[in-house]
């Protein structure tokens, strides 16, 4: 799968998207390493901290479909998801929550995920690694010292 690919299931999730009240969707698509694709969307809540984001939606369904440890490849795009198309112009990266979830699959699957953030309207898109978005995170290997349960 290529990054158009990818990012086309980023861009394609983020319609399915449930944002009443930011007007702001978000797609992800997670590809394992044995080619299987998954994807989520953010979907929103009256109640504000009770929404859950696109990343979380897609690393819940990559847990269910195959496994945290056989992520490969990460898309994220959002934008203005009212119309038949996705449309924005300005890359779309993950939010800290967002950053530290995939930080604990990232761990998990022993490699820095590289993460494709690209715009809502696919045109332009930027390759990240996991490890600048969140330097010195916070994660599964940072519980090394804690006493064996």
């Amino acid at each position: 799968m290529t990054d158009a690919d990818l990012i086309q299931a980023a861009r394609t999730a983020a319609l399915k998207a449930y944002a009443p009240y930011s007007g702001f969707s978000v797609g992800c698509a997670i590809l394992s390493t044995d080619g299987r694709l998954v994807t989520g969307a953010n979907m929103e809540n009256a109640c504000y901290r009770l929404g859950i984001c696109a990343e979380q939606s897609a690393l819940t369904t990559a847990q269910h479909a195959f496994g945290l440890q056989h992520i490969a490849r990460i898309a994220v795009a959002g934008g203005d998801g009212s119309g038949e198309a996705l449309t924005g112009q300005h890359s779309v990266t993950p939010c800290g929550g967002c950053r530290q979830a995939l930080l604990e699959a990232s761990q998990l699957a022993g490699r820095d995920f590289e993460i494709i953030c690209a715009s809502g309207d696919g045109s332009t898109h930027q390759r990240l690694t996991l490890s600048t978005l969140i330097p010195h995170g916070f994660g599964p290997a940072s519980l090394a010292d804690a006493s064996a349960r």
